[in-house]
């Protein structure tokens, strides 16, 4: 075989000169068969003969080779060791200009051969996007859908393509959603569809093109799957169901196809999406409390869907998930019933229907996930809302868990938001009886780390609440305080340039507070702040200076 190998080769290169179509085209076969039986000794041989660079000049349109050509490429590049090879030789451009050829055969080896070059390089797909095989791609899908290969080998390359980031604007240009909207009504059999499911969902990150797919009627398609599969007990349907309420998801991500779904809450896609919460199938109580979340994204949604009872099929989903529930079905119904509770005019209709004790139920979860969304719903509710504030800030069992939670390293964003919902209590309540409670709870030291976070709304949180400590009930807190190094704390922050404005004002208006505690007033002249302060009194901020003034006068008085 090697020696009928080297010469098939050597004649290949006369007859690839000569263009002689007859002698050429056995040449060919006799390539493809050999490849055929050793794929990568036959690829070796041929790189080793020099043959590759012939190749570029046979890739042409009106040649009755060149789908044989394109096919001998396609299967060389199978080989990794084959691709840089290819395209070194210059085989790139010609096959992307093969792509505007009528004939079927000559498309599908070409797109094969660009495919298997490019297979796992995003530069090289990056450069196939430069070039503008995307609208050509798009337009083969069209003209040719009724070619199974061809219609394959172009969502095999969308696939591919549609993973880089820089393809979606070109995608976006394109008629793809109507296309593959198209192609998916037709697809009978699992696989195919799955096929398309493979491109649309990485298409659909991007929100002109989700709105281009509601436009183009998926939604309609995937909710019809739903209907179809969710009775099913096969696990290729199991697959589906997934597959499809996920994608639904993701089309409400983008404003513009969420609310052109939403419909002003009277939307068969809002209405189907809502039965989906009180249905006996995970998957779906999970897919409907997410879309409920992306329904919740703006104040209008959220007024109209808390007016019409949605809060109840939440709260009534949770319940069933509450021992041994399902944590994916627990996080999304609080992400909803969160997003819900921003609106003011929600939060009081919210705590009437009881959402604080339901959510609570939840307080003994050790998945951080869930705890992360349980501190957000909480903190949502209490927002403004003084009674609520200080009904949760005096539960003991609760601020202990936000104590605990504060020190979970591991989870920032558990850590972060049990901080916030400490503070809040506080802000919110202006209650004695929360602080003593969060006093008792050792909860002081976190609120004075808070003041030190790298975020600046959460050291202003945390200078707010603890000045209302210390206006309110310094003496019960003043050890904490003296423990947790507050006096040097807010010392730094006012010697810091980079402290924000708000940071230095409220650092100076908790400083003035800790003049009532004798031991805290001790550390604050021994600290020299009147320096700090008196630098801050030609501070650009208008009240930043005024308040340096003030704390500048009292600390004269006081010492």
């Amino acid at each position: 075989m090697a020696d009928n190998l080297s010469d098939t080769l050597k004649k290949l290169k006369i007859t690839a000169v000569d263009r002689t179509d007859d002698s050429l085209e056995g040449c060919l076969d006799c390539l493809l068969q050999a490849l055929a039986q050793n794929n990568m000794e036959t690829s070796e041989k041929i790189q080793g003969s020099g043959i590759l660079q012939l190749f570029a000049s046979l890739l042409v349109p009106q040649s009755s080779c060149t789908a044989k050509v394109a096919n001998i490429i396609a299967e060389i590049a199978k080989n990794e060791f084959m691709r840089i090879p290819c395209v070194d030789a210059g085989l790139i451009s010609p096959l992307v200009q093969l792509l505007n050829s009528k004939d079927q055969e000559v498309l599908l080896q070409t797109g094969r051969a660009l495919g298997n070059i490019c297979y796992d390089s995003h530069s090289l797909q990056a450069q196939l996007i430069n070039m503008g095989v995307i609208p050509t791609l798009v337009k083969l899908l069209g003209i040719h859908c009724q070619n199974a290969a061809l219609t394959e080998m172009c969502l095999v390359a969308f696939g591919n393509l549609a993973e880089l980031e820089s393809s979606k604007e070109q995608f976006a240009s394109t008629n793809i959603a109507e296309e593959l909207v198209k192609l998916f009504k037709k697809q009978i059999d699992h696989d195919k569809r799955e096929m398309v499911f493979e491109v649309l969902a990485p298409l659909a990150e991007n929100d002109a093109i989700k709105l281009q797919l509601v436009e183009a009627g998926l939604v309609e398609c995937l909710l019809e799957i739903v209907q179809q599969k969710v009775d099913s007990d096969k696990e290729e349907d199991i697959a589906e169901l997934k597959t499809a309420s996920d994608l639904m998801v993701l089309l409400l991500l983008g404003d513009e196809s969420m609310q052109k779904l939403f419909e002003g809450g009277k939307g068969n896609v809002f209405q189907r999406v809502l039965s989906w919460i009180p249905s006996n199938n995970h998957q779906l109580q999970l897919a409907g409390a997410l879309a409920i979340a992306n329904f919740a994204r703006n104040d209008g949604n959220c007024i109209h869907m808390v007016d019409n009872g949605i809060v109840e099929k939440l709260m009534d989903l949770l319940d069933r998930h509450v021992e041994d529930g399902n944590v994916t079905v627990q996080h999304a119904a609080l992400s909803a019933l969160r997003n819900l509770a921003i609106p003011v005019i929600n939060k009081a209709k919210m705590l009437s229907a009881g959402v604080t004790e339901a959510v609570l139920k939840f307080l003994k979860s050790e998945m951080p996930p869930v705890q992360f969304k349980l501190l957000g719903t909480l903190r949502m509710l209490i927002d403004a809302q003084a009674e609520a504030a200080e009904q949760l800030g005096k539960n003991v069992k609760l601020v202990e868990r936000l104590v605990e939670w504060c020190e979970a390293k591991d989870h920032a964003g558990v850590m972060g938001e049990s901080n916030r919902l400490l503070s809040a209590l506080i802000r919110h309540s202006k209650s004695k009886d929360v602080i003593k409670t969060i006093v008792q709870s050792g909860g002081i030291k976190h609120l004075v780390t808070m003041a030190t976070s790298e975020h600046v709304i959460m050291q202003n949180e945390a200078l707010v609440a603890l000045a209302l400590i210390a206006a309110l009930e310094l003496g019960t807190a003043e050890k904490d305080l003296e423990s947790a190094k507050l006096v040097q704390i807010l010392h730094t922050l006012l010697a810091d340039e980079r402290s924000a404005p708000e940071i230095k004002y409220n650092s100076m208006v908790l400083i003035c507070a800790l003049m009532g505690s004798e031991s805290l007033h001790k550390e604050v002249q021994d600290l020299a702040f009147l320096d700090v302060v008196s630098k801050l009194r030609s501070h650009e901020n208008k009240s930043v200076a005024q308040q340096a003034s003030l704390t500048e006068q009292r600390l004269a008085v006081e010492s």
